[in-house]
């Protein structure tokens, strides 16, 4: 069991130093600066203080903030130290616990010259506040001598060209095996949610909701009589629209996956056959347009 829950910390922890860097740091400039800032003190603390700092990065002290904290991997496949949920694999060798061509990859990414160069990267990671759903993280990781230092934020929302990205992925699975792609999303395979985005599959015969990426008390249901919060029929908007065209668009109140709140959300739909397959992205601060 151990050993597979290494497997899976290490796969996304390769991920994050190997993938290209996507920058999205414009979309949370704040988070992006924490992070960095996060990580230019832990570098320094750890050049002034040796290896007496990791122990300190490991403590809920000034080097967790917030949702912010330091990982440390050695050169060796160790992990260091850790003032997140990785704590629990402080110690072991998650080098030797993963698949051969997993490793490879680890020596790519730890073969970076140690340098003043911040290096950035992301990877889906899932923590105690994001409901257990797996979210970007975008990380920043510098070497210093044979040790990676690693801080990084959660980036919750998702814009709208994610949103169509996704609507895209899903209608082609809907067009090409209905059935399976309905068990997939209501078994949450992440081909099919990305961050608070989430796919739901309405059968129109009937107007029942037969796959849904979030609340699965949902499906069975009929689309066409739901109402947000404030009352709006956005079901029946949505089915008189998409009956008209094969394309539609519609806004509503919602409850974000993520936190729990009620808010704003924009949704794309597409007809494929006789299913409407939507996917939407959450507005925070804008009233659902009428």
């Amino acid at each position: 069991m151990l050993r597979k829950e290494i497997r899976t910390f290490f796969r996304v922890l390769i991920a994050g130093l190997v993938l290209p860097a996507y920058v999205q740091a414009e979309s949370a400039p704040q988070e992006a600066d924490a992070a960095r800032e996060l990580l230019t003190e832990a570098v320094e603390y750890y050049q002034e203080n040796g290896d007496k700092a990791l122990a300190v990065f490991s403590r809920q002290g000034p080097f967790v903030k917030d949702d912010l904290y330091v990982y440390v991997v050695n050169t060796n496949g160790i992990m260091l130290a850790s003032g997140g949920p990785s704590v629990m694999l402080t110690g072991r060798d998650i080098y030797n616990a993963v698949d051969d061509d997993l490793k490879k990859k680890f020596e790519d990414a730890l073969s970076l010259p140690e340098s003043d160069t911040i290096h950035e990267g992301e990877y889906p990671w899932s923590s105690w506040n994001t409901a257990g759903r797996e979210i970007t993280k975008h990380v920043y990781y510098q070497r210093v001598e044979d040790k990676i230092f690693v801080v990084g934020y959660y980036q919750p929302r998702a814009s709208s060209e994610d949103a169509l990205k996704l609507l895209d992925t899903a209608v082609e699975a809907v067009r090409a095996d209905p059935r399976e792609t309905f068990k997939a999303v209501n078994a949450l395979d992440p081909r099919f949610y990305k961050d608070d985005l989430y796919v739901f599959v309405v059968e129109l015969e009937n107007n029942r909701f037969v796959a849904h990426g979030s609340n699965l008390r949902l499906v069975g249901r009929d689309f066409s009589q739901l109402t947000d919060i404030t009352g709006k029929p956005f079901g029946k908007e949505a089915v008189d629209k998409i009956a008209k065209s094969d394309t539609a668009e519609f806004n509503y109140q919602w409850k974000h996956p993520i936190s729990g709140d009620v808010e704003s959300k924009h949704a794309y739909a597409r007809k494929v056959d006789d299913y409407l397959v939507v996917v939407g992205y959450y507005q925070p601060g804008k009233a659902a347009a009428e």
